[in-house]
């Protein structure tokens, strides 16, 4: 066994799961639900909300708009988003689960092998009231997984006590980093979670570097791009940042946000999820920014889709749309922006905001990350190569080992298409 290699994850179990899961196409048909009509409007529908105390609020408020035009009680439990398909996978198919359930987009594929969400068709009306690319982002074979309600992607913010201007080329964020790091008084120019291959992905992509070869809207997962020439080449770069002093090993989002609060760091690459902590600490001298340029072109970061899923198993599939529906229309899209604070999926909703323009530019460079299930091998071992990559080993052997890890783990799961 190579020196980076580590154990299947959780994710890779699920996917797993959701290959020896149920018939898809028997369990469509036999729960081929009926239009939503007063005759079989349910009492209540019970839907699970992210455990976090704003996005409670907003749906609290959005589950008593929804009750107050239906009639319909929306009961909500609070449970984590990370938590919810283990659960899904394990209680659904035995009649348990809510009616909804909160997912990304990328874990689509085995969300849908596994039965655990009907499909959802929009009129083209619909369809059109969301961003482009969510949809799609929500789409396996052919079938809509879910309802958008969240997009995210990453950009820089940037400390104007440290630097006056966002740097607009890698070259100028290298300088960010010669000019203002001194690593001995924990003082940097940027920063980024370099080990974690959210956040690492633009590096391998800038230079051609791909994690599966696409196919109109499918994906060759038999063909992956994160050993080839232009991985090598981004991943130089970022070892590159660590012998040099810019990035320091081993750093993690409490660091890294420790640090930028405490006025340490000029910029970080970090999300829109941090603007209301942020810009509580640092006033007006925080701002935000698109990625850096590569060669004259924007820096792609991985981006994510969340939606509401209707959970496949649901005697309510019907009414658990239409809920869908109403959680994520404009009212209720700007009631949760209001309390979350997140970029609904939505282009009419106010963001009342300036730090937002910087991820809404990134947004339109922002890859959403591939949601078929053998995604799901990609981010563990690639997260491993990425932290000896920072330790200075060899960058092509360490990613042509990996690619052949998360070959193996393709296999293992008895997936791989092209």
């Amino acid at each position: 066994m190579k020196k980076w290699q580590f154990g299947m994850s959780m994710l890779v179990a699920v996917a797993m799961l959701g290959a020896c899961g149920p018939d898809r196409e028997g369990v469509v048909e036999e729960l081929e639900p009926e239009p939503a009509t007063e005759e079989n409007k349910p009492d209540s529908l019970h839907i699970w909300v992210n455990d976090d105390e704003r996005e409670l609020l907003a749906y609290r408020e959005i589950g008593d708009n929804f009750e107050a035009e239906t009639g319909i009680e929306v009961r909500i439990t609070p449970f984590g988003m990370g938590d919810q398909l283990e659960a899904m996978s394990l209680d659904a198919p035995a009649g348990g689960g809510p009616d909804l359930f909160y997912q990304p987009n990328d874990g689509v594929g085995s969300i849908t092998l596994q039965g655990l969400a009907a499909d959802i068709d929009l009129t083209p009306e619909q369809e059109a009231e969301y961003l482009d690319g969510t949809l799609e982002a929500l789409s396996y074979e052919g079938e809509l997984a879910g309802v958008p309600a969240a997009v995210e992607t990453y950009a820089l913010f940037y400390n104007t006590d440290i630097i006056e201007e966002a740097p607009e080329t890698i070259e100028e964020l290298e300088a960010l980093g010669e000019e203002h790091t001194n690593a001995s008084t924990n003082e940097f120019g940027f920063l980024l979670e370099s080990r974690e291959m959210y956040f690492a992905y633009p590096f391998y992509d800038a230079y051609g570097g791909y994690i599966f070869a696409e196919d109109g809207e499918d994906y060759d997962t038999l063909d992956i791009g994160l050993a080839n020439d232009g991985a090598v080449k981004g991943g130089e770069m970022l070892q590159r940042f660590h012998q040099e002093g810019y990035l320091p090993q081993n750093l993690n989002a409490d660091i890294l946000n420790g640090l930028f609060l405490d006025g340490s760091v000029g910029a970080v690459f970090s999300g829109p999820w941090n603007i209301a902590e942020y810009g509580e600490n640092l006033g007006d001298s925080l701002k935000s920014a698109p990625l850096p340029t590569v060669d004259g072109n924007p820096m792609r970061s991985l981006g994510g889709v969340k939606a509401w899923m209707v959970n496949g198993y649901s005697d309510h599939i019907s009414w658990a749309t239409e809920l869908a529906l109403f959680m994520t229309n404009e009212e209720s899209a700007q009631i949760f922006f209001e309390n979350k604070r997140e970029i609904p999926a939505r282009a009419e909703v106010t963001l009342d905001d300036e730090l937002y323009e910087g991820f809404q530019e990134q947004l339109e460079h922002a890859y959403f990350m591939p949601n078929v299930p053998e995604v799901s091998a990609v981010w563990g071992p690639m997260g491993d190569a990425n932290v000896f990559i920072s330790q200075g080993n060899d960058v092509r052997e360490v990613l042509e080992e990996t690619v052949e890890l998360i070959e193996d783990e393709i296999q293992i799961m008895g997936a791989g298409r092209e």
